[in-house]
């Protein structure tokens, strides 16, 4: 049995979005799983429209999620030639031949059918010209079958048929000599050795044209698999109005690639109940035919608890070096004092997005934030300085720094005072962070360390005595 081999075939257009990445996603895990290859292919016939930058950003969105390319990337630009020797060889077949009508005709021939009722097709003026003006600029068209019918068995979708009377002559090459994309698809996907074409159902109408070439060139037709698009939380097309935004934008959110690729294989495909995968479950269980017929909801909430889920899950050291410049663009840039592994132990827990951990952190390095006014107004004044004089006197001695040791000198303050811990923790936490959402009072004094956790809670007593 041949080797299976898939593609993903972005145009560098723009960016690689959550459609785009969920396609890509889909061949990997096929091609993974069958233990076949993933080639990546950038088609970029449309010079006017494709740019280095979004080729590069698509390499760097695939590289983001893991979705690592067995072959390639490869350019269409790079094949002119091989589209061209194609083009020549339908033409001495008589599977193809040279159309004259210029774009002003081809306009005109159009709206008269819209005004008959007619579907607006080609409707052949130069398909049985033996011959036509030697200066004049021509088309190629494909000599399309005019009767009987065209069925292929999509892997998702099932069974699908195309009367061939529907079928027009499809332009293959344009009078500037440049092929046309349901062209390049088949030369380059039959030259390649694709053995299944997945990609999204907005392609299912291209499909009988491009298996009539692949006939008439005389090469295999691989197994097509065509995936429902995905829409909004309204039913409607996804856009950026739902969130649908580039996946190196959700990078940039704070999101984790894991969470991502977790997420957007569930938008269409399931395994029983089971919400959370690993990559290598991913791998075992995928099958292109197992993606549902109807098109998925993009859900942010979903993907955020998802994110939630893996912050919540994953290794702080892991953790640690994703939050690095999450920190630097908030004016972080040494990391050894506190440690920076024991800083995210004390967010994970209820951080939803680095993005979110980074500003939950950044306290622990800042030690000159300014106060919540709310929080100074409530916590930071005279009725308070009791509470800092008795917990800078007991950390001052505290020979058991740890969580339990921290723990332990609160109970005693709080037997001392004659108070609840509900009186101590806010002006401490207040003190600490420079308001009253942080992460435990204990284990911000661990983290921070006992002369950093006495230098903040003397400014708090300065500040209060100064105001």
């Amino acid at each position: 049995m041949s080797q299976v081999r898939l593609r993903f075939a972005p145009s560098p257009t723009g960016y690689l979005h959550i459609g785009g990445a969920r396609t890509a996603l889909f061949n990997w895990l096929q091609a993974r799983k069958e233990e076949g290859k993933f080639i990546l292919r950038i088609e970029d016939t449309d010079v006017a429209r494709s740019t280095q930058e979004s080729v590069d950003a698509i390499l760097e969105g695939m590289k983001w999620l893991g979705l690592d390319w067995d072959e390639g990337p490869f350019f269409q630009s790079d094949s002119f030639h091989i589209y061209r020797e194609h083009v020549e060889r339908l033409l001495a077949a008589g599977k193809a031949y040279m159309c004259w009508c210029s774009p002003e005709d081809l306009e005109a021939k159009r709206e008269q059918a819209l005004k008959e009722g007619r579907k607006p097709k080609y409707d052949g003026t130069c398909r049985e010209l033996s011959g036509g003006p030697i200066d004049k600029p021509f088309a190629v068209r494909f000599r399309a079958p005019q009767e009987g019918v065209t069925v292929f068995d999509d892997l998702i979708k099932g069974r699908i048929a195309f009367n061939n009377e529907e079928l027009d002559d499809l332009i293959i090459q344009r009078s500037d000599g440049t092929p046309t994309y349901n062209f390049t698809v088949v030369v380059d996907d039959a030259t390649m050795g694709i053995t299944t074409v997945v990609r999204g159902d907005d392609h299912v109408n291209n499909t009988p044209r491009q298996i009539l070439l692949y006939e008439a060139l005389d090469y295999p037709v691989p197994a097509f698999a065509h995936v429902p698009m995905i829409l909004g939380s309204d039913k409607t097309r996804l856009s950026k109005r739902h969130g649908a935004t580039s996946v190196i934008a959700y990078r940039d959110m704070g999101y984790l690639p894991e969470a991502m690729v977790n997420y957007l294989v569930r938008l269409g495909w399931s395994h029983g109940d089971q919400e959370i995968f690993t990559l290598k479950e991913l791998i075992e269980k995928f099958a292109i035919g197992d993606v549902g017929k109807s098109a998925g909801v993009f859900n942010p909430d979903k993907l955020l608890w998802l994110n939630a889920h893996y912050i919540k899950n994953g290794d702080p050291e892991w953790l640690a070096d994703l939050l690095v410049p999450f920190l630097r663009e908030r004016g972080v840039e040494q990391f050894a004092r506190p440690n920076l592994t024991a800083v995210v132990k004390t967010l994970q827990e209820r951080a939803r997005t680095m993005l979110e951990m980074a500003d939950g952190a950044v306290f622990y390095y800042l030690g000159d934030f300014a106060y919540d006014p709310q929080a100074a107004e409530k916590f930071l004044k005279p009725e308070t300085l009791p509470v800092y004089e008795a917990v800078v006197g007991k950390l001052e001695h505290l020979a058991d720094s740890s969580h339990q040791g921290i723990e332990v000198m609160f109970g005693e303050i709080c037997a001392e005072l004659g108070v609840k811990m509900g009186k101590v923790g806010p002006p401490v936490r207040v003190a600490l962070c420079g308001g009253t959402v942080s992460p435990g009072i204990y284990e911000m004094i661990e983290v921070l360390g006992k002369e950093e956790s006495l230098k903040r809670l003397r400014r708090a007593m300065d500040f209060i005595r100064n105001r």
